[in-house]
């Protein structure tokens, strides 16, 4: 849009520009076709209906579609001389061209330059997110307990700290986050010495956890603040104590219950958040479309740890994720006999559509 206003500024015409618009787009979009970079079509519509618009067709025309030799003569019948149009073809192209690779090496518009705190990222879910996160263009801040591990892991493309919830202070957390605009919480203690289970589960999942929302506060910069959890977490309050799938993870450590206090601290926190709550997790890819559901609504199923990684890092920035608590299982994976799998919504593909 700055190109288009760079191109179209001129104050010696400044009264008859208004009037010449739809004729002035018309050519500008030939001549950003040539370059093959796609013309929104916010910028054309005023246009649209104009009979010099309908000649191009297409808001996308592309210089295949319209030869450079019939650029001249249309615009012409659109009102425009052919000395300006050659003018303003051979000035347009090649910025076109410049613009049309700056946006491909940029990559997604709405991520550029922003940075992404990764909390638990060298874990088997957290590795994913930042997989996810480089390839939306985002910039990851990696926190992990061994820093090593993470740079060997990650390279020269993610940036590192130190990061171990169990033994840092809120002000050492609060400098690992830095100006960071967004943390992603894929933390979640790993089961080792069954006799250390409760005293990790509460130190990570609820402790650590709980210190990581004070520190993203205190950064002041934070904008959204995704935690991955788990289903049935409030599975107490749902009746749902006798599930098995309750039942089997919350033996290990009471970590469903643990995360549901660290839930409810963020969700007082005053940050702006969204809550991913997994069903079980496997190591696999993606076999079958997400199953987003409300809170509390999922009492069965399973998700590739990819999917878990791909619908929090779509969560960012999205009005609709803001402040929610949201499910997540793979079509298919229900258990009829925990929960009617009929009434829940239809699987989707297109992430586009996930916080639509």
């Amino acid at each position: 849009q700055g190109l288009v206003a760079m191109v179209c500024s001129n104050p010696r015409s400044a009264g008859r520009r208004q009037a010449r618009r739809p004729a002035f787009l018309a050519c500008l979009a030939v001549a950003l076709s040539a370059s093959q970079l796609s013309v929104p079509s916010a910028w054309v519509s005023p246009a649209a209906s104009s009979a010099s618009w309908r000649l191009l067709g297409t808001t996308n025309a592309r210089a295949t579609e319209i030869a450079p030799s019939c650029v001249a003569a249309r615009c012409q019948k659109a009102g425009v001389s052919s000395r300006r149009t050659a003018s303003w073809f051979s000035f347009v192209a090649p910025l076109a061209g410049a613009a049309a690779a700056a946006v491909a090496l940029a990559g997604p518009v709405a991520a550029a330059g922003q940075t992404v705190f990764v909390a638990g990222a060298t874990g088997n879910t957290g590795q994913r997110v930042v997989k996810a996160l480089l390839e939306q263009g985002y910039k990851v801040l990696a926190g992990s307990r061994d820093k090593g591990k993470a740079e060997k892991a990650f390279g020269p493309t993610v940036d590192v700290v130190k990061f171990d919830v169990t033994s840092m202070d809120v002000p050492a957390m609060t400098a690992a986050i830095g100006k960071a605009e967004y943390v992603v919480s894929a933390m979640g203690f790993v089961p080792g010495n069954p006799f250390e289970f409760s005293k990790l589960a509460h130190a990570v999942d609820n402790e650590g956890t709980c210190r990581l929302v004070d520190a993203a506060v205190a950064a002041g910069g934070v904008k959204q603040f995704v935690l991955v959890s788990s289903i049935l977490t409030n599975g107490r309050a749902i009746g749902q104590e006798k599930n098995p799938g309750f039942v089997i993870t919350n033996a290990f450590g009471g970590a469903l219950d643990e995360k549901l206090v660290s839930e409810k601290y963020l969700r007082k926190s005053g940050l702006n958040y969204t809550i991913v709550r997994p069903g079980g997790l496997k190591n696999e890819a993606q076999d079958s479309p997400a199953i987003i559901s409300a809170e509390d609504s999922l009492l069965s199923g399973e998700v590739s740890r990819d999917l878990v990684a791909s619908v929090s890092v779509e969560a960012l920035g999205k009005p609709k994720a803001s402040g929610k608590v949201i499910e997540l299982i793979e079509e298919g994976s229900c258990i009829a006999s925990v929960q009617d799998c009929s009434a829940l919504p239809k699987g989707e593909t297109d992430a586009k559509k996930w916080f639509s």
